[in-house]
């Protein structure tokens, strides 16, 4: 893809810092935790507040704004398998993503979505389903 004139977001909880980069390779925040060969990102709010609320870790999600170094894609995770035509506007990309800024105030989910997002993951992993195909 080429470069979108949009934000982009990086949902997590790494304390991270303005022209840092966020790079695969890292324990992926979903599955069995493997390293992951892509680093995720969205161009929605909604997506990455996801990202910030069911990564890994006790710190406070955060949402960065990212650019990608390099070329990306839409997430098969979630394009055609879950939402035909990729309406979350979610990417991937095997490139480091830099930060340029980070979301100050983000509104999270409810108890209750947070509860039922959570009940599902660990429904796919009793089953032994990746949530993440890397």
């Amino acid at each position: 893809m080429t470069a979108n004139p949009e934000p982009l977001y990086h949902g997590t909880k790494a304390e991270l810092a303005v022209g840092d980069r966020i790079v695969a390779g890292y324990a992926s925040n979903y599955g069995s935790r493997r390293a992951a060969r892509f680093v995720y990102f969205a161009a929605t709010l909604e997506a990455a507040t996801w990202g910030a609320e069911l990564a890994q870790g006790d710190g406070r999600g955060r949402i960065y704004i990212v650019e990608p170094t390099g070329p990306y894609e839409d997430d098969p995770n979630l394009t055609d398998r879950r939402f035909p035509g990729n309406p979350t506007r979610s990417y991937r990309t095997r490139d480091p993503l830099r930060i340029v800024g980070e979301v100050a105030a983000w509104t999270g989910h409810t108890a209750e979505q947070l509860r039922t997002m959570r009940d599902h993951l660990a429904e796919l992993k009793r089953q032994g389903i990746e949530a993440v195909e890397d």
